[in-house]
């Protein structure tokens, strides 16, 4: 996939894609410095966006503490930050008392059950969610999948993409996802692409990897009449294909446009654009 060219036209609508930022209980935790700088990051260089879109593993082990944490880091971004949609990881809500857990996450952020959906400005965000408390899969049941088969027909069209977000990428997909990588995640994962595949328009981010924007695969399947799949690496710290921890902290800052969608690689530690992960995606007519 060659890298997109700068263009002036303006953006139909923008909005950005973070993901695993592992707030700890303690303030001064590089987790939480470094979530607290990739929101900086999207309020100077993103007036105009709509909206944060998170997929999962807001904290690092879902205890009160965090989320405490959580809400000061929100209030201190202010109000001319945009607003953050929240998925949720394993991280969440996994093994424990997972009710308790997912009432702490929905309590937080503002979420209602283990998957929502919203329109924003004539475009469709979809957030799906694991409905056990498993300790790294995530496990969508049959009502779950239906819902999304229903939400991705929606006032549909061809030329107009629907976001989709959940914390684990199906597998053999994405960087991270593959077999011997070990971190693939969704227990129905040929369900899920089976309803993926009868909605091309729908573009899917993810999580859980880790795996660094430059890695191999960070993105799949852009062809045409298949939906694509991202890698949105992590905010808290990064992996590598080498299989080795990596300090740094990345997302995403998306443009939609009326015939293709910008799908741009931020360094937040940097403040740098990322030219490894420019990706274009062409819209159907």
């Amino acid at each position: 996939m060659e890298n997109t060219i700068e263009c002036k036209q303006l953006p139909l609508l923008s909005f950005q894609v973070i993901t695993d930022t592992h707030i700890t209980a303690d303030p001064e935790h590089t987790h939480n410095r470094n979530f607290a700088r990739a929101l900086e990051d999207i309020r100077v260089n993103a007036p105009d966006s709509v909206g944060i879109m998170h997929a999962g593993d807001v904290t690092d082990h879902g205890f009160p503490q965090e989320y405490e944490e959580l809400r000061r880091l929100l209030r201190e971004r202010g109000e001319s930050a945009p607003e953050i949609h929240f998925t949720m990881g394993n991280h969440d809500v996994g093994l424990g008392e997972w009710r308790s857990r997912l009432s702490n996450f929905n309590e937080a952020t503002r979420t209602a059950g283990s998957y929502h959906d919203h329109w924003i400005e004539g475009y469709h965000f979809i957030f799906l969610g694991t409905e056990q408390g498993l300790e790294l899969f995530c496990t969508l049941s049959e009502e779950q999948l239906a819902w999304l088969h229903e939400k991705l027909g929606e006032d549909a069209s061809p030329d107009r993409p629907v976001f989709v977000f959940l914390h684990q990428p199906l597998k053999d997909t994405v960087a991270g996802s593959f077999e011997e990588q070990k971190w693939f995640g969704v227990t129905e994962d040929e369900e899920l692409q089976a309803v993926l595949n009868k909605h091309p328009q729908a573009m899917l981010f993810t999580g859980h990897t880790h795996w660094e924007l430059e890695a191999r695969h960070t993105a799949h399947q852009l062809e045409e009449k298949q939906p694509a799949m991202f890698n949105a690496a992590s905010v808290a710290y990064l992996w590598t294909d080498e299989d080795e921890h990596k300090d740094g902290s990345q997302g995403y800052y998306i443009e939609v446009y009326g015939d293709r969608v910008l799908v741009r690689g931020r360094d937040f530690d940097r403040g740098a654009w990322i030219e490894a992960a420019q990706f274009e995606v062409k819209l159907s007519d």
